[in-house]
């Protein structure tokens, strides 16, 4: 029998983790700076949190891993959204926390779509929303804490891509003229834009399969419906992204895949040649009838998610250098039937805060020198019979290749010496 990983899934081997321990430290660091806090939602939720009234978007209609128990229906998480907003209401932290609510969240999601590079069924993404006032300004720094994290992956092959949605009268008027539009070429689009005309016309503008046809590209264009009030919002979005010099790009077909968008939306996406349609590293928007979807008061909220299979992809080719693993402190050798103290020192060793291993497997003594080597270990501790009888130890420093013997009760604080520490 051939015991594989499920199509669209990997395995992480020890040998990879130093890059995503990388990648973790700087979110968790960029996310202490910007004030926002860790929350962590199930893996899966009733299937009503994710499947909602009308929702267009291929997500929900086709990619979604759903499962029933009894009566009951629910769903592998396919994007963090929807689960921080469903806790925020649950647990009325819009009556506890000060606003805005400040969150960030990291794990796995899943979705049922083609794997290919860059994209699989269960991938890992790190989001942040940022819930309870509604502000240009905001916007800007929620855009900007995505752009340091790209940056502090050494990621400089990017652009922002930007766009408005405007508020609900200027959608609702660009709903009407984009049917209006699309009737006479419904027989021209896919079945997926079929299904969109008629639940959030929006929709089609993001279609990959049409996007080349005449009637896409001769489509009116949304800026033309936007209210006064919409306009100014987003000009002040844009004058907030300048005060930053965050450098964008006005993208008017840019309307994201997820239906409760209003105002801003915005990509972030790789300018390199060979990143092809896996080009997006991060994206979001604002939305500002969400949290009371799920019972909570009627607040806005902005927030994006970045996967981080393609942020690491791409920081290695842009050559970022990623973090090592921490080298071996010391290695602990053992000579004749000395298993018992080579564990307590090593142990010892661990407790004062040096990255340690000892050998406690029968193995001759050029075996575990070599183990030492391939631990990049920078000191070794040699105990042998006598030196367990004496109280001594006898250690060599593996840059110099001096050798000292010192009294067991010496060992660590010389160590601390000899570290700095």
């Amino acid at each position: 029998m051939n015991y594989q990983t499920p199509r669209g899934t990997y395995d992480i081997l020890p040998e990879e983790m130093g890059r995503w321990h990388d990648l973790e430290k700087v979110i968790r660091e960029k996310t202490e700076l910007y004030r926002y806090q860790e929350i962590r939602t199930p893996y899966f939720e009733a299937t009503n949190v994710f499947s909602r009234e009308n929702d267009s978007s291929d997500m929900v209609n086709k990619e979604m891993y759903t499962f029933s128990m009894g009566e009951d229906s629910y769903t592998l998480r396919p994007e963090g959204t929807a689960g921080v907003i469903r806790a925020f209401d649950q647990h009325k932290l819009y009556g506890s926390m000060e606003l805005p609510a400040r969150f960030y969240y990291m794990g796995a999601m899943f979705r049922h779509e083609r794997p290919q590079k860059g994209r699989q069924r269960q991938f890992t993404q790190f989001g942040v929303e940022n819930i309870g006032a509604k502000s240009p300004e905001l916007d800007a720094e929620t855009i900007a804490l995505g752009y340091d994290i790209v940056k502090e992956m050494g990621i400089s092959s990017v652009k922002v891509c930007i766009n408005t949605l405007g508020d609900d009268e200027s959608r609702a008027a660009y709903r009407e003229a984009l049917k209006k539009h699309f009737a006479p070429h419904l027989d021209e689009l896919c079945a997926d834009c079929h299904r969109r005309y008629e639940q959030n016309p929006l929709r089609i503008l993001d279609c990959k399969i049409d996007h080349d046809l005449d009637c896409m590209k001769e489509a009116p264009r949304l800026s033309e419906y936007l209210t006064e009030e919409s306009k100014d919002y987003f000009a002040r979005v844009l004058k907030a992204l300048d005060a930053l010099g965050i450098p964008y790009e006005i993208d008017e077909r840019l309307v994201r895949g997820l239906d409760y968008y209003t105002h801003t939306v915005f990509e972030v996406v790789s300018t390199r040649p060979e990143s092809g349609a896996q080009a997006t590293i991060f994206a979001g928007g604002r939305y500002d009838h969400f949290v009371e979807y799920y019972g909570g008061p009627q607040m806005s909220g902005i927030g994006f998610a970045i996967g981080l299979e393609r942020l690491i992809s791409l920081a290695a080719e842009e050559g970022h250098d990623f973090g090592q693993d921490a080298p071996c402190d010391a290695y602990v050798i053992g000579l004749g039937d000395v298993s018992d103290t080579v564990l307590k020192t090593v142990q010892d060793l661990r407790h004062a805060g040096f990255v340690c291993e000892g050998n406690l497997v029968p193995r001759s003594l050029k075996s575990q020198f070599k183990s030492a080597e391939r631990n990049h270990a920078k000191y070794i501790v040699i105990l042998g019979e006598d030196e367990v009888k004496n109280g001594t130890v006898n250690v060599k420093r593996a840059d110099t290749k001096e050798q000292s013997t010192l009294q067991s009760s010496e060992l660590i604080s010389t160590l601390q010496k000899w570290e700095g520490r």
